[in-house]
Parts: structure tokens; C-alpha cells; sequence
């Protein structure tokens, strides 16, 4: 290496620093990661985030907007020339127009930008009037999250840990037993793996459909441009002692092991390790309704997500070299307009509860984190009827197929979450003394006011929450 070389190295990282000096200290950027589980919503809660961010005539308990810190928010061009734009436009007018339809499920990483103009507060108020507050939004399948907890995982235990579920999953037997007894030892063959990794594949894509977890990497699940690749023809095999060299099993191992290096790595470092604040959506009554083995892989997906996380609070020094953690993390159980608001505190108990259970088995110590049951757009109105002699709370909407709104009541959530921990703990199949019913609304016509974005519930708080800080 020339001296010209070294010099110019040396200018890169001078720049690189003074970027991060101007960012940090005059226009801040904070990253907010948006993910969710089995179709959550993650692109209709961006999707009405920046809207009513843009018109903030519905964000009452955004407290910067309140105490009149909150000037003007625009849209900016995304910030990154090589990671697709997040397609706000669009989908809004999907969610908005006369016949309203729901966006299409988010399958690779996109990002959008959004600046905030903040009155100064403090002793630069004086001199610089109004600062700029970056907003970037990075949209992930939540899929592709569950793969950092690989990361501190070998094969063997990767292996144990999804045959596991799978044996303990229904339809899951013939599969587990496949699979056992594979001949580890043998000769490795690609059409074997291809055979295996297939019915591997379509259990685990069908498990996920239903809202539970084999314990597969997210790129099985939604491959994307790594389909049919060696990187993700592989299965869990029971663990010999050592595998020999060029055998079935030395294969698989290699396979997994590339899989963590090629694909999660470079995941980790082009996008999650620079997040600032996360929101991880969750279906919560889909899980309930499904019964006390869905929520229990629910919890455990939960544990999986926050021992993937970085956990702490950033130190000024560190935040301005680039060695970013995560600060705060919001659990967001989704679709609480499909209850009747006098049940939301149930909601968002139950996903408090499973919450705590994860953040212990995880360690996750240093960052805020907080449940919350929200609505990114309402599709309901509320209502109370008679039924069998009961007067019943309950929520109106368009179903698919119905030429009218119909009436929905989804049961009576337990108000005390223990019900459902001691279920979970007692391993029983069905709940007692409560049951939980689902339905999949469309999205409601919409007469929006100039100053208003879609209507929501506790999407101003959630906001508030995350970011709030940053704007005052």
C-alpha cells in the first residue's frame, strides 16, 4: 500500500466522522425498524404512519405536535440509492379509494424518509430557531428477524430445537420421523436433499400460514432470489457425535453454517445493526383464537426476537461512531379494532404478560420496551346488540362477500393475563372459561378531512413512544 493509499484512507475516515459529527449533533437521523409476524400489517402501518404524520389532524397524544415543538413534516427522496423505496403512494391509495383493497405482504427491504422541522429548545434555541430531524423508516419481513437468533445457535441445536417443534406441531410426525431417519452417515446426494428440504419447506411455509413457527430461517419461509439455492437446501437431522467428511450430514451442517455467514450476516450488517428504535407488530387475537399451542409459539417467537437484539441504551460517543443499539422497542398487538375498546386493556395485559416472559428468558436488559394493542387503520365502528338475551359489545365492518357490514363479536378476553400464563404453563389444549373469535375485515370507505390521515387507535401513542423523544 503507497503512501497516496494510506493518506486517502485516512481522508475517507476523517469524512465518514464528520458526517456522523453533523448528523448527530445538527441533523440527527434515527432508524426505525417496522416488522411484524404472520401478516401483522406492517405495510398498512407505515403506510398510515407517514399519512397521518404528514396530516397530523388524528395524532392528539403525539406530544411534540401538542406542545407545539412540531413545526412541518415532508417526505424526502430515499436516502439510500441501492434499497428500494417503501411504495407509500401507492398503497395509500389502495387503503384510501373508493373500493378499498388491503397492499400487497412486504418481501424484501424497503426503506422511506421522513424530516421533521422541531422548534430548538434549551440554549441553542436562540441561535438556531428550528432544527431538522431525520426519520427513516426500514421495512423488513418480520420473517427474516427470527434468523438473528441463529446466529448464537450450532447445527445441533438448531436441529434439536426444530424437530422439536415440528414432532410437537399437528400433521408434524411423519415429517419429524422423515427426518430422523435420515442416513447422516451416507454419502450426501443432492437430489436426497432437495427431496427433504422440499417437505421441509412446505411444512414450514403451511406452519406459517396458521400463525405458528417450525423453527425454520426466515429465508425458507419468504426466499426471495435464493430460492431452489444450495444456501437453503437443508433440514434439521438428529446430531451424530461428528459428521464424516463428505456425508449427508457434514452437508446439511456446511449448508447451515453458510446460510448464517452468507445470508444473516450480511442482513445484520446492512440493516439491523443500524437501527435506533423498533416496532415489532403482532397478531395477538389471531394467536388466541388459535388456542393456548399457538400463543405459546407466539411467546417463544417473542424470546427468539429479543435475543437477536443488541440490547442497551447508545452512548453519545458510541451513537456517534456508528456503534449503534437498540433503545426502545415497542410490541404493537395489532387489529384492536376488532374488539370493542372496553376489551383493548385485555389486549394489551395479555401481550404485556408474553412480553415479560420472553424479556427474561432473553436477558434483555438496558432499552425500554413496552406492549401496546393498536389499530394502524381502523376498519370498525362500534356497536352494541342483543343476542340469545345478552347485550353484546361489538364492532361493525365490510367482510368479503357480504353486501353489508355485519356485526362481530370476538368473546370476552380474560381480564387477568395469569388465565392465560397458567394455561400456557399447564400445557392444555384449549382455554378455560374464555374463547376468542376472528374475522378479517376489509378496509373501511374513507371521507378523510384535509388535515386528517386514516383513522387509527393509539397510533399517535405508539409514535410517541418511539420517536417521541427525538422531537422535543
Amino acid at each position: 500500500m503507497g503512501l497516496a493509499d494510506i493518506a486517502d484512507g485516512v481522508t475517507r475516515q476523517v469524512e465518514s466522522l464528520g458526517a456522523s459529527v453533523n448528523e448527530t449533533l445538527f441533523e440527527p437521523t434515527v432508524r426505525l425498524g417496522v416488522t411484524g409476524l404472520s401478516r401483522a400489517g406492517k405495510s398498512v402501518f407505515i403506510t398510515s404512519l407517514v399519512a397521518n404524520l404528514l396530516k397530523r389532524g388524528r395524532m392528539p397524544q403525539l406530544t411534540a405536535l401538542t406542545d407545539g415543538t412540531l413545526r412541518s413534516v415532508y417526505l424526502q427522496p430515499q436516502p439510500d440509492d441501492t434499497i428500494a423505496r417503501f411504495p407509500y403512494e401507492t398503497h395509500l391509495a389502495k387503503l384510501t379509494g373508493p373500493d378499498p383493497v388491503w397492499p400487497e405482504n412486504t418481501r424484501s427491504v424497503s426503506e422511506l424518509r421522513l424530516s421533521f422541522r422541531v422548534k430548538s429548545k434549551g440554549l441553542i434555541a436562540g441561535l438556531a430557531g428550528e432544527r431538522t430531524v431525520h426519520l427513516d423508516i426500514v421495512d423488513y419481513p418480520g420473517e427474516w428477524l427470527l434468523d438473528l437468533a441463529l446466529m448464537d445457535k450450532s447445527y445441533a441445536d438448531w436441529s434439536e430445537n426444530a424437530l422439536a417443534r415440528i414432532q410437537a406441531q399437528e400433521g408434524g410426525a411423519d415429517l419429524a420421523k422423515k427426518l430422523s431417519e435420515a442416513d447422516v452417515s451416507a454419502p450426501f446426494e443432492e437430489p436426497r436433499a432437495q427431496e427433504l428440504a422440499a417437505l421441509y419447506t412446505e411444512f414450514s411455509r403451511a406452519a406459517h400460514l396458521n400463525g405458528l413457527s417450525s423453527g425454520a430461517p426466515g429465508r425458507v419461509i419468504l426466499p426471495g432470489e435464493l430460492e431452489g439455492s444450495p444456501v437453503l437446501t437443508f433440514v434439521p437431522l438428529p446430531m451424530a457425535e461428528r459428521f464424516s467428511r463428505g456425508s449427508f450430514g457434514r452437508e446439511m451442517e456446511r449448508r447451515y453454517e453458510a446460510y448464517k455467514s452468507q445470508v444473516v450476516k450480511p442482513f445484520f450488517r446492512d440493516h439491523f445493526a443500524r437501527i435506533d428504535r423498533q416496532i415489532v407488530l403482532v397478531d395477538v387475537l389471531k394467536a388466541l383464537h388459535r388456542g393456548p399451542a399457538a400463543v405459546e409459539d407466539l411467546r417463544n417467537t417473542m424470546g427468539d426476537i429479543l435475543a437477536g437484539f443488541r440490547p442497551g441504551k447508545s452512548r453519545w460517543l458510541t451513537s456517534l461512531l456508528g456503534g449503534k443499539r437498540v433503545e426502545r422497542m415497542l410490541f404493537a398487538a395489532t387489529k384492536a379494532d376488532h374488539l370493542h375498546h372496553t376489551q383493548h386493556p385485555q389486549l394489551a395485559a395479555i401481550t404485556s404478560a408474553l412480553l415479560e416472559q420472553a424479556k427474561s428468558r432473553a436477558d434483555f436488559s438496558g432499552a425500554q420496551t413496552r406492549a401496546m394493542a393498536i389499530a394502524a387503520l381502523r376498519t370498525t365502528t362500534e356497536a352494541t346488540i342483543t343476542h340469545e338475551g345478552r347485550v353484546l359489545d361489538c364492532v361493525r365492518g365490510r367482510v368479503e362477500g357480504r353486501d353489508k357490514q355485519v356485526a362481530f363479536y370476538s368473546g370476552q378476553l380474560p381480564k387477568d393475563p395469569s388465565q392465560v400464563l397458567t394455561a400456557l404453563q399447564n400445557g392444555a389444549d384449549e382455554w378455560n372459561g374464555f374463547s376468542v373469535e376472528s374475522q378479517r375485515f376489509l378496509p373501511a370507505a374513507l371521507n378523510l378531512k384535509p388535515d386528517e390521515g386514516p383513522p387509527h387507535i393509539r397510533l399517535d401513542q405508539a409514535v410517541d413512544f418511539l420517536i417521541g423523544d427525538k422531537l422535543r
